[in-house]
């Protein structure tokens, strides 16, 4: 992938946080990783936005069952998760 310098100005006791943070990764990579989570992040809110426009907002009953939901989705997942763990070890 292509890249290109760039300089940013970023406030030193930031600097100093991302420095300890990136170590391993890279200043580069860290930084990237980050303006792309946030680029992700305002996309779906733009998306949120338009939904709501189309179909109002989301009821605090709706919101409730979505988490719900997600629960029982990270429960699962934990679930996989701690089966592949003892899977690994018995062999």
């Amino acid at each position: 992938m292509a890249t290109k310098k760039v300089t940013v100005t970023i406030p030193e006791d930031l600097l100093e946080e991302i420095r300890s943070e990136a170590a391993e990764r890279g200043m580069s990579a860290y930084i990237a990783e980050a303006v792309r989570l946030k680029r992700d992040r305002d996309r779906l809110l733009e998306l949120v936005d338009w939904l709501q426009e189309e179909h109002g907002p989301v009821t605090e009953s709706e919101q409730a069952a979505a988490l719900e939901e997600l629960d029982e989705i990270d429960a699962e997942h934990e679930r996989r998760s701690a089966g592949k763990g003892l899977a690994g070890e018995a062999a």
